[in-house]
C-alpha cells in the first residue's frame, strides 16, 4: 500500500495523469465541441477596450478579497503580532500565482507561508492559525454566492440542469459554513497547553483562525469586502459581454458567474478548460447568443481571470524575492508533508533559501 501511495503521489505520476486527462478533454472538445471557425470569427468582432475594463474590474475585485483576508487575519492574531497591509497584499498575490501555475490548491499554503515569514516573533501555532484564516476567508464567499444564487434564480432564465447544480452547491456551502461557525474559537481564550498532542494543537489553532466568525463587527466587515469583490467580478462578466456585443441583461451575467464557479469547484484537468466554456455558452443560448460566440466569450473570461492572477502574482514575487521555479518546488514540499502546518514550515524554509540566493546573486552582480 505504501509503495502504491508513493507512486500515486509522485510528481511524474500526477503529471502523467494530468496530461492524459488534458489530452482526453482536448480530444472530446475538438470532436464534440463548437464550430471552431465560428469561434475564431467571434474573436474578430471583440471590442478590446471593454476587455481592458473587465480586467481592471477583476483587479479591483482581487483587492477587496485581499482586504477581507487582512481583516480575518487581524482577528485571529494577537494585537502585538499584526501583519502589515503590504505584507498581506503581497502574500495574497503569491497565492494567486501559485494557484495559476501549479496544479491543485497550493496557493493557499503559499500565501500562508509567505505571510508567516513576515511574523518571525509570532508564537508557536501561528501557521495553523493562518491556515484557519484561509479556510474562514473561503467560507465568506458563501454569503455573496448565496445572494447571487437567489437573485439569479429569481431573475435569470436558468436551465433545469443548472438549477440542480446550483442547489447542490448551495447546500454543501451552507453545511460548511454552519460547521465552521460552531467550531470557531476566539483568540482571547487559552489555546495551547503543555503536553497537548500535535494533532489536537493543530485542530485548536485552526479553530482560532476561524475566530472572526465569533466577532460580529469584523465578521460583517470581512463579508462586506467579499461582497464587494463579487460585485466587481459580476460587473467584469457583464462588461465582457459588451465586448462581444451581447444583448443580454445583468441577470445573465450573474448566471454565467455562478456556473463558472461551479464548473471550477473540482479540478478535473488543468483549468477545466472546455468545461468552463461549455458552462458559460449553454445557458446563454436562452438569451439568443450563438453557442460558438458564447464559447469564445468563456475563453476570454477565463483568460482575464488567469491574467489577473499572474500579473498580480508576478508583482508580489518580485517584491518578496521569490522565483517562479520556487513556486513549482513548493508542490513537492506539499506532497511530502503529513499536514498543512508541516507543509507551511517546509515552504517557509524553501522561500528563505530562495530569497537568500537571490540576494547573494544580486551582490555578486554588483
Amino acid at each position: 500500500m505504501t509503495s502504491v501511495r508513493k507512486v500515486w503521489t509522485s510528481g511524474w505520476a500526477q503529471a502523467g495523469i494530468a496530461v492524459l486527462a488534458f489530452v482526453v478533454a482536448a480530444t472530446l472538445l475538438w470532436w464534440r465541441g463548437p464550430d471552431w471557425g465560428s469561434v475564431l470569427d467571434a474573436f474578430g468582432l471583440v471590442i478590446w477596450s471593454w476587455i481592458i475594463l473587465a480586467f481592471a474590474l477583476n483587479v479591483v475585485s482581487t483587492l477587496f478579497r485581499a482586504l477581507s483576508w487582512r481583516l480575518t487575519v487581524g482577528q485571529a492574531l494577537p494585537p502585538e503580532h499584526q501583519p502589515r497591509l503590504d505584507h498581506v497584499l503581497s502574500s495574497f498575490g503569491v497565492g494567486l500565482l501559485a494557484n495559476a501555475i501549479v496544479p491543485g490548491r497550493l496557493g493557499e499554503l503559499a500565501r500562508v507561508a509567505t505571510l508567516r515569514r513576515h511574523l518571525p516573533d509570532a508564537p508557536p501555532g501561528t501557521s495553523a492559525t493562518l491556515v484557519g484564516t484561509v479556510f474562514a476567508h473561503r467560507l465568506f464567499d458563501l454569503v455573496p454566492a448565496a445572494i447571487l444564487v437567489v437573485w439569479v434564480l429569481l431573475t435569470a432564465e436558468v436551465p433545469h440542469w443548472a438549477v440542480v447544480s446550483i442547489t447542490i452547491a448551495a447546500a454543501v456551502g451552507f453545511a460548511l459554513f454552519t460547521v465552521a461557525w460552531l467550531g470557531a474559537k476566539r483568540h482571547d481564550r487559552p489555546v495551547v497547553r503543555e503536553g497537548m498532542g500535535s494533532m489536537r494543537e493543530l485542530v485548536i489553532m485552526g479553530r482560532q483562525g476561524l475566530s472572526v466568525l465569533k466577532a460580529p463587527v469584523p465578521l460583517a466587515g470581512a463579508i462586506f469586502l467579499q461582497c464587494l469583490g463579487w460585485l466587481m467580478q459580476l460587473l467584469a462578466v457583464y462588461v465582457a459581454m459588451q465586448a462581444f456585443g451581447m444583448d443580454a441583461p445583468l441577470p445573465a451575467a450573474g448566471l454565467v458567474l455562478v456556473l463558472m464557479n461551479i464548473a471550477t469547484i473540482v479540478p478535473l484537468w488543468p483549468g477545466n478548460i472546455g468545461l468552463v466554456q461549455a458552462a458559460v455558452a449553454l445557458p446563454l443560448r436562452n438569451y439568443g447568443v450563438a453557442y460558438p460566440v458564447g464559447f469564445a466569450y468563456g475563453i476570454v473570461l477565463q483568460a482575464i481571470e488567469i491574467a489577473c492572477g499572474v500579473m498580480l502574482g508576478l508583482i508580489a514575487i518580485a517584491r518578496e524575492g521569490i522565483s517562479v521555479a520556487m513556486l513549482r518546488r513548493m508542490e513537492d514540499d506539499e506532497e511530502s508533508s503529513e499536514n498543512a502546518v508541516d507543509g507551511v514550515r517546509e515552504i517557509i524554509g524553501e522561500l528563505d533559501q530562495d530569497s537568500e540566493a537571490a540576494r547573494e546573486g544580486a551582490a555578486v552582480s554588483r
